[in-house]
């Protein structure tokens, strides 16, 4: 996931288009297919074998259009740009009128950001539908429809904001916690690798390329928006029964606000128990899983909460 493009001002939303470049070139010596958005679903089903990167864009500034666009639309590199549309055509964003060049290409969807880019998770239900109802609204009269692609402001989520994305008929919701897909996970929380100056660093990025999925069934708690008194949470994730070694997982946790090693426990030969002794405090906990694969990748596995105020 990437948002500016060699605007060095903002280096933790920003890529230096150098180090963009060098992304693309190593997808490409590494053999891996870029996912076209158009057939989506299809692709994640498919030959599961086959390494894939989905390239998405967040928020539609103008840096993307002039720096990036060109050397994708070039090599037809498919991707999804996601806009907010209160922001569409203000100092620093693209146009309607660019997005809507952009969006004539058959490699390219133009998904939802929502309208305001707020915090909406913080809101009430009432206004996440007024604000997403309103962005569809201009989507269809600016673009002709909406998307089945939405990524919620700044990845944060709760179980009443996905369910309010799934009555108003988006398919696939996108988070900020990192992993990687694959066809068990949750369509409407998917998870994306950030990247910007620091965590595009060239080292970092190869090691993302050789990530796997980690599949699991279930991780409690299902909500991942915090209230006070539901802080710190108890952690299960519940995996499949053929991961090989699954015993050597390692998971590391923010909480207190610094990166710790978890204190972590198998309750059955699935059944994976994270305790977290202290509250993630700050607006985001985060905890991050990973098991090295006989293939000598890695299985990674983010998990991102949400801290409410209150």
């Amino acid at each position: 996931m990437y948002h500016r493009f060699e605007e060095n001002k903002y280096p933790s939303t920003n890529i230096r288009m150098s180090d963009f470049k060098e992304h693309l070139k190593i997808i490409q010596e590494s053999g891996i297919e870029f996912v076209n958005p158009k057939n989506f679903e299809d692709q994640l089903k498919k030959n599961k074998l086959q390494r894939k990167i989905l390239l998405t864009i967040d928020d539609g500034f103008l840096s993307f259009y002039k720096n990036a666009w060109p050397i994708l639309k070039e090599k037809k590199i498919p991707f999804i740009l996601f806009v907010s549309t209160r922001e569409v055509g203000v100092f620093n964003y693209m146009t309607w009128d660019q997005i809507r060049e952009i969006s004539k290409e058959d490699f390219v969807e133009i998904g939802n950001h929502s309208h305001t880019h707020e915090y909406l998770v913080d809101e009430s239900n009432k206004q996440i539908k007024e604000d997403i109802s309103k962005s569809i609204s201009i989507f269809e009269k600016n673009l002709g429809k909406n998307s089945a692609f939405f990524s919620y402001p700044f990845g944060e989520y709760s179980k009443d904001f996905k369910k309010i994305i799934k009555d108003f008929g988006f398919k696939y919701a996108f988070g900020q916690h990192s992993g990687v897909m694959d066809e068990t996970k949750d369509f409407y929380e998917l998870p994306r690798y950030p990247i910007n100056e620091k965590y595009g660093e060239i080292k970092r990025f190869k090691s993302i390329t050789k990530t796997l999925p980690f599949k699991y069934k279930k991780i409690v708690p299902d909500e991942k928006y915090l209230l006070q008194n539901k802080n710190p949470p108890k952690v299960e994730i519940e995996f499949y029964d053929n991961i090989k070694n699954i015993k050597s997982v390692g998971c590391y946790s923010n909480e207190g606000n610094k990166w710790r090693q978890s204190d972590i426990k198998f309750e059955n030969s699935n059944k994976l128990v994270i305790n977290i002794s202290e509250k993630f405090v700050g607006e985001r906990g985060r905890i991050n899983c990973s098991l090295r694969d006989p293939s000598g990748f890695w299985r990674w596995l983010g998990i991102q909460f949400v801290i409410g105020e209150k």
